[in-house]
């Protein structure tokens, strides 16, 4: 299988849409400033955030800043989201390099695609934001320490709505073998512990008071489950290959790995696989949104 990061975040979409906890995001809309808004979403990928905040009507005029640093992911979106804007009603126009401008006669969205490292592009003093966005991020960073530069982004009484945030639950449904499924499954937490650039298997229940160290306000929090199964042995959208790539993950955190059998893990990748392919995988994974008050 073609394993495209742009293609995975094309079928998260709609995995993502269920999961976005909607007391969070009604006080989200609630607590928006009126004016037009200067916006940062952090390791933005593809632009999937911008199209579901028009899609739910959250935005109408703002200019918004999208770091992510896989140049694949920039040229991926740049391509991808005048068009997704075109079938959704807007007009498009390339502004710049790597710019957008998502218009009609009462939406005005500017988009700039910035590729850098996040810590990178803390450094260069962008202009603060009304509303910092870290989507399915903030696990992947060095906790707390990062937590403050990222807050540095912000305006004095601006948001930071912080969604996605693992929170150590991993769910796979049916069981092939329950040992080696607990096994793996811890494996592949840890593994996540572990990771030499920073991350946490259990960032979500850890944000609470990682927000609080850093002068952030908690207005509203609640979890933000993944929850993927089929009806009738079909998965809705792209959320089989969502599923092929979850898998993919897993072997990719677990191959080689010492503590666990390769023909045992083998195996068991061909197993969950199979099950996806006949559309019986059950994947459930618990994760936190919060917003913030800087």
């Amino acid at each position: 299988m073609d394993y495209s990061f742009p293609r995975y975040l094309i079928a998260k979409q709609s995995v993502d849409d269920r999961a976005l906890n909607r007391v969070v995001l009604d006080a989200l809309k609630n607590n928006l400033p009126s004016h037009p808004l200067e916006i940062i979403e952090v390791g933005g990928g593809i632009g999937t955030m911008i199209a579901r905040l028009l899609r739910w009507g959250v935005l109408a005029k703002a200019r918004y800043t999208l770091v992510d640093e896989m140049a694949e992911n920039i040229q991926f979106g740049m391509a991808w989201l005048p068009g997704w804007a075109q079938n959704f009603g807007l007009r498009a126009q390339t502004i710049g390099e790597n710019q957008l401008r998502l218009f009609d006669d009462s939406r005005d969205i500017q988009i700039h695609f910035r590729r850098a490292d996040v810590f990178e592009f803390i450094e260069s003093a962008p202009e603060k934001a009304d509303l910092l966005i870290a989507h399915a991020f903030l696990d992947l960073l060095p906790m707390p320490g990062s937590l403050p530069k990222l807050f540095s982004l912000i305006k004095t009484g601006g948001l930071g709505w912080l969604t996605i945030n693992f929170d150590g639950v991993t769910t796979l449904e049916p069981a092939t073998d329950p040992v080696l499924d607990a096994k793996i499954e811890a494996l592949y937490h840890a593994s996540m512990d572990s990771r030499p650039t920073g991350g946490d298997s259990q960032a979500g229940r850890h944000l609470f008071g990682h927000i609080a160290q850093a002068s952030g306000r908690i207005l509203s929090a609640g979890a933000s489950d993944w929850v993927v199964y089929p009806t009738e042995g079909q998965y809705p959208a792209e959320e089989g290959y969502f599923l092929h790539f979850i898998l993919h993950f897993f072997e990719e955190s677990l191959k080689n790995h010492p503590g666990l059998d390769a023909h045992a893990f083998e195996n068991w990748l061909a197993l969950r696989r199979a099950q996806v392919l006949r559309g019986e995988l059950i994947y459930i994974a618990h994760q936190m949104d919060f917003l913030v008050k800087k």
